[in-house]
């Protein structure tokens, strides 16, 4: 199996550089996409979908931390690596809190690139054999009904950890889109904002009914160890902080 790697990369030497050392030296992954600002890889990367992104943290019109987060609320089971300059590595290393599975320092060495995605790929492979194992039952004369319902059941029971939606796609021998389309069809929403949904709500109870759990705890908890990303991905659901929700009255 081959993983999609997205690459962000302002700089036009380093951009080709990565691209080829994936190309020459990393043979289970493929590049898919690049793209030298911020925003027109968030596009490319809502049409891509995937496996790891490879950004610099900082990128033109929308920053590399922006660009994770907002990658991460679309596709919860993406795989980040962050470079970086020397001036900016001790602050990527200590600033991010994203679920980042490496940090890379420019120029980016050969075996560190390497090293760095083998983790990953391991890490995926794992997630795939629980997907495969979870989904084993489902023989291809299931109806689409069913197929949305089991995946529903697989996503109420894993909503607060990473879940792979291409690889549960693949392991039902449909393309991401398909399996989207069919989701929708039965539940009016997609996998990936369904499980912002559960997560969601998951926090809400918490917040109302655990007072000894910080907003810390709580967003770990339901999927989102970084607690700032976890409050600003809550008040655009919930319309108010945790803080705010947990208080029942603006901050």
């Amino acid at each position: 199996m081959s993983y999609k790697i997205f690459i962000a990369e302002d700089e036009e030497l380093q951009l080709n550089s990565l691209v080829k050392k994936v190309e020459k030296f990393c043979p289970d992954f493929s590049v898919v996409g690049t793209a030298q600002t911020g925003s027109q890889a968030y596009k490319l990367i809502c049409e891509k979908a995937p496996d790891i992104l490879i950004s610099d943290i900082r990128m033109p019109v929308m920053s590399g931390i922006e660009l994770m987060e907002k990658s991460r609320a679309l596709f919860p089971h993406m795989e980040f690596i962050i470079i970086s300059g020397f001036s900016e590595f001790e602050y990527a290393r200590s600033a991010i809190r994203l679920q980042v599975s490496d940090y890379l320092l420019k120029p980016v060495e050969t075996e560190e690139l390497q090293n760095a995605l083998n983790k990953i790929k391991l890490r995926l492979q794992d997630r795939s054999t629980e997907e495969s194992s979870a989904f084993s039952g489902i023989s291809e004369n299931k109806t689409a009904e069913q197929v949305a319902s089991k995946v529903i059941e697989y996503l109420q029971r894993h909503y607060n950890e990473e879940i792979n939606l291409n690889q549960i796609a693949a392991t039902l021998h449909y393309s991401p889109s398909y399996l989207t389309k069919i989701f929708g069809q039965q539940y009016e929403t997609t996998p990936s904002k369904y499980i912002i949904s559960l997560r969601m709500k998951k926090a809400q109870q918490l917040l109302a009914h655990n007072p000894e759990l910080s907003v810390r705890q709580i967003g770990e908890t339901v999927g989102y160890p970084e607690q700032g990303y976890f409050s600003r991905i809550f008040k655009k659901y919930v319309g108010m902080s945790p803080l705010e929700y947990r208080s029942g009255k603006p901050e």
